[in-house]
């Protein structure tokens, strides 16, 4: 999901990644969480800050796996313009690319766990997708240093994994996409650490909701802004707001691509048409919705320090209706 992002507050349109960044940029810190209790119904929990960040891992040239472009240099290809329309036999390798990332994010909710940090389960992430003949799609694109995103409590999207122990409560979204066979397969999920407070659970199952009921409404000739106005309408009905500025995206070769996937109400053109894939991948949260981005360049984060929820699957629109790639 990187990059894809939208600014509502005092901005209108969509910007470039680098006047995004010049924006929000805001002061880095690697201060101590801290529990904090407010009086907004958001709950008990850690207010995340990032930590000491261990070094990039490699993957060795000999191995054998098929490297995106952005590997060696950072830069992607330039996607196309529009949204593809895959073959079949595009669409059969980008069900082997979402089968895989699906089985990583399984292996990961089996043993993520109080204690583990997110560095821990970068490098199990890592380690599973290379011995499984794939390439980590986050690893060096656009820099990005990390082979998964975890983004715990705060943190709304791109969180980096670092030193932090996972603590009861936490609650923390990872971000899985894998390359495999030359396409992109990509999806998420929170999981709850230890006991989580009321909140805290209604946030994860209401974005988890928001999701399904998303996805529910894909199929030939829906615009993609319907989207949009399902998530938001769910949001509205439990109390809860979306980041407006995380967008899902078209995928395939590319790891973006058009279409721009907003999660919420929007006049986004254009309609859905069977071979299209892309993301939906909503973040709820209590607070108003404003994030800003750390000076790492990458971590987003909630204004206010409300805890955010997301959850992400790859869809592909078929003659009938829809198939979740990444189920």
């Amino acid at each position: 999901m990187f990059f894809n992002l939208y600014r509502n507050t005092h901005i209108s349109s969509l910007i470039s990644y680098s006047w995004l960044q010049f924006l929000t940029k805001q002061s880095f810190c690697s201060s101590a969480a801290k529990t904090t209790t407010t009086g907004k119904n958001f709950g008990s929990y850690n207010i995340i800050k990032p930590e000491f960040h261990t070094p990039q891992l490699e993957i060795a040239m000999e191995s054998g796996i098929v490297m995106p472009s952005y590997h060696f240099n950072g830069e992607p290809l330039t996607p196309p313009l529009t949204p593809e329309i895959k073959t079949e036999s595009q669409i059969r390798l980008m069900h082997e690319s979402c089968k895989l990332a699906r089985f990583v994010l399984d292996c990961i909710a089996e043993h993520i766990k109080e204690n583990m940090t997110t560095n821990d389960i970068d490098v199990f992430a890592h380690e599973l997708i290379i011995n499984n003949g794939a390439y980590p799609s986050p690893l060096n694109y656009r820099g990005f240093p990390k082979s998964i995103c975890t983004s715990v409590n705060n943190i709304a999207c791109h969180g980096i994994p670092d030193g932090r122990p996972l603590a009861s409560g936490d609650i923390v979204n990872v971000d899985v996409t894998v390359f495999l066979n030359g396409y992109h397969g990509d999806c998420s999920a929170t999981f709850c650490i230890g006991e989580v407070d009321a909140p805290g659970k209604s946030l994860v199952e209401t974005t988890q909701k928001a999701l399904s009921a998303a996805i529910s409404i894909v199929k030939p000739g829906e615009y993609f802004s319907t989207i949009g106005s399902i998530i938001e309408n769910i949001a509205k009905q439990n109390n809860m707001r979306v980041v407006p500025s995380i967008l899902g995206h078209g995928i395939g070769a590319h790891f973006h691509e058009p279409p721009d996937i907003f999660h919420t109400k929007n006049d986004y053109p254009g309609k859905m048409e069977p071979g299209m894939t892309f993301t939906i991948e909503p973040v709820l949260t209590h607070g108003n919705g404003d994030v800003v981005m750390l000076e790492d360049g990458w971590t987003i984060v909630t204004e206010d320090d409300s805890r955010t929820a997301q959850f992400e699957h790859t869809v592909l629109v078929t003659d009938e209706g829809y198939k979740v790639l990444t189920y």
